[in-house]
């Protein structure tokens, strides 16, 4: 009998990409899927907003996150701000938008509410919230059209609608008030008809936290409420992996549903009823999952799209979940994986992209990596395809999404997964197989993919060791040979090391070696062994979403067709 493994840890094999969302369910739970489908009728459909319910809230829920200070006092400036796009209220054409998509999915959530009252007194904040709200809803109140009325956008517009009521229903004015009722249970019929239609992950979630939300707190949606709860819990279980992590892999999408899932527990509170356990259950997974690819400094590392959320705005959305727990350090659907010693942090991309349908921005990072040193970061990936400001070249922002932007191997100047023009993801990264080994001496990885195999005849394997103390990080890329080699002549290949912000390189006599220096003093030796080293410019996306000018180091060489292997290692030298 084979020994109990820890919570967290996980069996060698592979990984497939054909995990997460709806294609994962069982021929069971299919059936039972349909049969949910056909019998399912939620509390909103009957919802009478005339008779013997009056018109009104029944709670009004916190909001228990803080809001973004410098769009807080944009607004009271009298301009709508959003990733470093930038409007005057006054002059924004809601009937015909002008501005992209991620600055009218920010208008349209109302998430703008909770960045208001951040900053804001209910005196100050009620006009500009009372002004924006009149002219939505004489836009949109009695049109259903797109964006607007996306089912996800919807849901999150319910909960903060609910959540910042004083400042949008403060009004004397009966008939503004009476509107902006019957558009929110107008709205929620709408998404209730059209949630599971959104794809699986933050879109599917947030638009069935509307509905639960507004069951809860428009009179006469208790009656069915084991309904709309049970169709929000078939969505997570399609949404998040069994390890805690979202189906899109994405560190910005789990985010994102933990704080979902934190404001719709908020709305409970206000009618002091017990959630869901179900709900407790999911929170719990998801939180150490999120931590499991949080650096030393405590903030996200960047994948898929997303960028560094601060160590200080990650707190204080995990202190109102209100869930404590340790980092998870093995995950293989989630696929990252945490190697932690001493000061030092070594997250890794240890499973395929995300299927393409789940994640908006999907990336070609399998087996990347990013390291820090205590609060400093080393290695990182270029990051932020999906939270770049507005002015940061379209181009540039697709450049983002490709294996060359993120601390890994690359072959013939190829994506290890197919990046289309409109987007999407392709063919190349199908599975994974990885092996991990901890000891005394430190922790060992060993992962390779198959991205390359079809195209270039090779499997990338890369081996990653972390010494016990922290600082000594050693590791070997190697080419291997599988299947039938298309071409006899060498193949041309990188090993990018994109380096953090602020940290000093300089190459060696020998140039084979080169010295980093972190902004915090610490000096860092570089070598290598298989190929030839150079330094170039790079780029980072900060927390901010603004791209900071870095460096990178480059190994470069050509693999015959019986495969290569280049050694490197870090090694802290004070």
């Amino acid at each position: 009998m084979s020994e109990p493994t820890e919570p967290d840890s996980i069996d060698e094999g592979k990984r497939l990409i054909r995990l997460g969302g709806d294609k994962g369910l069982s021929l069971s739970e299919r059936i039972s899927e349909r049969l949910h489908r056909l019998t399912w009728r939620t509390p909103i459909h009957g919802l009478k907003l005339k008779g013997r319910h009056p018109l009104k809230l029944t709670a009004v829920p916190d909001d228990p996150f803080l809001g973004d200070v410098k769009r807080g006092h944009a607004l009271l400036q009298g301009n709508l701000s959003f990733r470093g796009e930038t409007r005057a209220i006054a002059e924004i054409n809601l009937a015909k938008p002008d501005y992209s998509q991620a600055f009218g999915d920010y208008l349209h959530s109302f998430a703008w509410l909770r960045d208001l009252s951040s900053v804001a007194t209910r005196i100050q904040a009620t006009p500009i919230a009372e002004d924006l709200m009149r002219r939505w809803l004489d836009a949109h109140a009695d049109k259903v059209s797109e964006p607007a009325w996306r089912a996800d956008l919807w849901g999150r517009r319910i909960l903060f609608w609910t959540a910042h009521a004083p400042l949008i229903l403060s009004s004397t004015d009966l008939v503004y008030r009476s509107r902006m009722l019957n558009t929110l249970a107008r709205g929620a019929r709408h998404i209730d008809r059209g949630a599971e239609k959104m794809a699986p992950g933050a879109p599917r979630v947030a638009a069935l936290c509307g509905v639960v939300a507004a069951g809860l707190l428009i009179a006469g949606g208790d009656a069915r409420r084991g309904s709309t709860e049970a169709a929000l819990i078939k969505a997570l279980s399609a949404s998040v992996f069994d390890d805690g992590g979202s189906v899109a892999r994405s560190p910005l999408a789990q985010l994102d549903i933990i704080m979902l899932l934190t404001m719709l527990r908020e709305t409970y509170d206000s009618r002091r009823l017990e959630p869901p356990a179900a709900l407790f259950e999911v929170l719990n997974r998801m939180v150490p999952a999120l931590l499991g690819v949080c650096h030393g400094d405590k903030g996200l590392s960047s994948w898929q799209g997303g960028g560094p959320v601060t160590g200080e705005a990650l707190g204080q959305i995990l202190e109102a979940t209100g869930v404590r727990a340790r980092p998870l350090r093995q995950a293989r659907d989630w696929g990252y994986q945490r190697l932690a010693a001493g000061p030092a942090v070594l997250i890794m991309d240890a499973a395929p992209p995300p299927v393409a349908r789940l994640v908006e921005g999907g990336c070609a990072s399998t087996l990347a990596f990013e390291f820090s040193d205590g609060p400093h970061r080393l290695v990182v990936n270029c990051g932020g395809a999906r939270t770049a400001v507005v002015q940061l070249p379209a181009a540039l922002a697709d450049g983002l999404r490709t294996t060359a932007a993120h601390s890994t191997l690359i072959v013939g100047d190829s994506n290890s997964t197919a990046i289309h023009p409109d987007g999407t993801l392709g063919r190349g990264v199908a599975e994974v197989e990885l092996a991990r080994q901890e000891s005394d001496a430190g922790s060992r990885i060993e992962a390779s993919h198959d991205g390359y195999a079809r195209r270039f005849g090779f499997v990338h394997r890369r081996q990653l060791v972390l010494g016990s103390d922290g600082r000594d990080l050693r590791g070997e890329d190697m080419l291997l040979p599988v299947g039938r080699r298309r071409k006899i002549a060498t193949t041309a290949f990188a090993i990018r090391f994109h380096l953090g912000q602020g940290v000093q390189v300089s190459p060696t006599a020998d140039g084979m070696a080169a010295l980093l220096r972190l902004p915090g003093g610490a000096l860092w030796q570089f070598r290598c062994r298989g190929g030839a080293l150079a330094i170039e410019d790079s780029l980072w996306i900060d927390a901010e979403g603004r791209p900071q000018s870095t460096y990178q180091l480059v190994i470069t060489g050509e693999s015959p067709a019986g495969g290569c292997s280049v050694s490197w290692a870090l090694k802290r030298a004070n």
